[in-house]
């Protein structure tokens, strides 16, 4: 036999097995949908196969699967179209969660219909209904358990005591997505997190940002991870988006620096560390307030639930109502060290007092000395990325937590604040030294710090705080009109 029949019987073979191959695949399909018909197509592709577990039935394979632990399942999914197929079957998902759930040992009316629907019942869910059903199960995600732990309240800080518990429970972590001018979107897993009784400090700084001169927006996600045993890539979870930012317009740039980064405030808690000689990003520090912030991390994965507003009971008996009875804890802390925290009740304003739409709170006043606090150690934010790290100079967070006489928070802040030199314009023969302010404001209200600082000691004392409240969100609070 010559040489070229050869090639063309070899060349007749291979086109042969590609055709067989492509039928193959489609008769799979069929066979994975139908497992009762087509066998005929089935005994075809067995013949022509190479694959040992795809010359099996599906029922077979299926058997096999459900030896496999959920992690396993999931992952095998990703192999290919047959196993992604196979992997979602709504009757494994079943079992997987009858067996978590069985767990608990407790079982209500609902759980009794579900154990009684049967093969058929299983299978008229929709596609996935039992794999997410799993998921929940296991990833701990009932809001009647953890809500009940966020109801015990701390009586000093106003917050709820386990608030860092419930988020490392539930496997709660916060990413960031950039978008430039072009629509290119980049998201970034957090480097790490500092926990508080009052806030959570989230840092990202292990990253290769775009320039910050084409970035357009910045969105703040709360992400919570199912704990199954597959690579963390993998992991399946759910996203929550907490905040959207423009980034191109006008921002309040903090006044700090040191040789190396420069800060800029770009609102809702976010802060941007920007390289000096160049537009990149050295680093993002996010601050979260504790109040309600497992639900803001976790709103697309807990059942839907119409957004309310807490307003105060209307007082129509006491005519000052709305304008008494607060109570304020605020805490300076540069993320590794609380500089300054105290709590300050009964706090008032009289009508005579509101000027130019603001309410004012006289929380410490310069004629009451008692009232004083001194910060401890200086005031300075220290901040690391993965090569370089440093610290800013006059620089600090703070965290405010007001609520009203019924005890409900009113406004909450978490950001970060600068500390600048203030005006001479009164003398004071109490300390000897400098003169300090620090000034927050957003559209919720404002703060104002007046500190002194001993002459020969690095120690600085607070002398005076104001909180000012704009009397329309006191109106719509307390339903007055003042």
């Amino acid at each position: 036999m010559s040489s070229q029949s050869v090639k063309t019987k070899k060349q007749d073979a291979e086109k042969h097995s590609i055709i067989t191959s492509k039928s193959m695949s489609r008769q799979t399909k069929m066979a994975v949908q139908h497992p009762s018909v087509n066998r005929m197509a089935y005994k075809l592709r067995v013949k022509a196969c190479g694959n040992p577990l795809e010359r099996m039935p599906p029922e077979i394979i299926l058997r096999i699967l459900s030896y496999l632990d959920a992690g396993s399942v999931f992952c095998i999914s990703f192999v290919n179209k047959l196993f992604h197929d196979l992997s979602n079957n709504n009757s494994m998902w079943y079992r997987f969660y009858i067996r978590e759930h069985a767990k608990k040992k407790k079982a209500n009316h609902e759980d009794h219909m579900i154990r009684d629907l049967g093969l058929v019942g299983v299978q008229e869910r929709p596609k996935g209904y039992w794999k997410n059903a799993f998921f929940r199960e296991i990833a701990g995600l009932n809001v009647n358990k953890w809500r009940k732990k966020l109801q015990r309240i701390d009586p000093y800080s106003g917050l709820p005591r386990h608030t860092e518990e419930v988020l490392r429970s539930l496997c709660i972590t916060w990413e960031i997505t950039v978008t430039d001018g072009r629509g290119r979107r980049s998201t970034f897993e957090q480097s790490h997190a500092s926990f508080s009784s009052t806030a959570v400090v989230v840092f990202w700084g292990a990253v290769s940002w775009p320039s910050f001169n084409q970035l357009t927006s910045l969105e703040l996600r709360g992400v919570s991870r199912v704990p199954l045993h597959c690579p963390a890539p993998y992991r399946p979870g759910w996203k929550s988006v907490m905040s959207k930012i423009k980034l191109q317009g006008e921002h309040s740039e903090l006044c700090v620096a040191d040789k190396i980064v420069k800060m800029l405030y770009v609102g809702r808690g976010v802060t941007l560390g920007l390289w000096q000689d160049q537009c990149g990003i050295a680093f993002v520090i996010v601050n979260l307030h504790n109040h309600k912030l497992v639900e803001r991390s976790l709103h697309a994965s807990i059942s839907p639930c119409a957004a309310t507003t807490v307003s105060a009971l209307f007082d129509d008996v006491d005519p000052e109502y709305g304008l008494h009875g607060y109570t304020a804890y605020i805490e300076l802390h540069n993320t590794a060290r609380v500089v300054m925290s105290d709590r300050f009740s009964q706090l008032f304003c009289r009508r005579d007092q509101i000027s130019d739409g603001y309410l004012p709170l006289e929380v410490i006043s310069e004629n009451n000395r008692s009232l004083n606090t001194h910060l401890v150690g200086d005031v300075s934010l220290p901040w690391r990325t993965e090569a370089l790290h440093g610290t800013i100079k006059d620089c600090c967070m703070i965290n405010l937590t007001l609520w009203d006489e019924a005890k409900q928070p009113f406004w909450c802040v978490s950001a970060p604040v600068v500390m600048t030199k203030a005006n001479e314009d009164t003398v004071s023969y109490d300390y000897d030294g400098e003169r300090f302010s620090i000034l927050y404001q957003d559209s919720e209200g404002r703060v104002e710090m007046r500190l002194k600082q001993m002459e020969y000691k690095e120690q600085y004392f607070l002398v005076n705080l104001m909180i000012y409240i704009p009397v329309a969100k006191v109106n719509k609070h307390f339903g007055r009109d003042y």
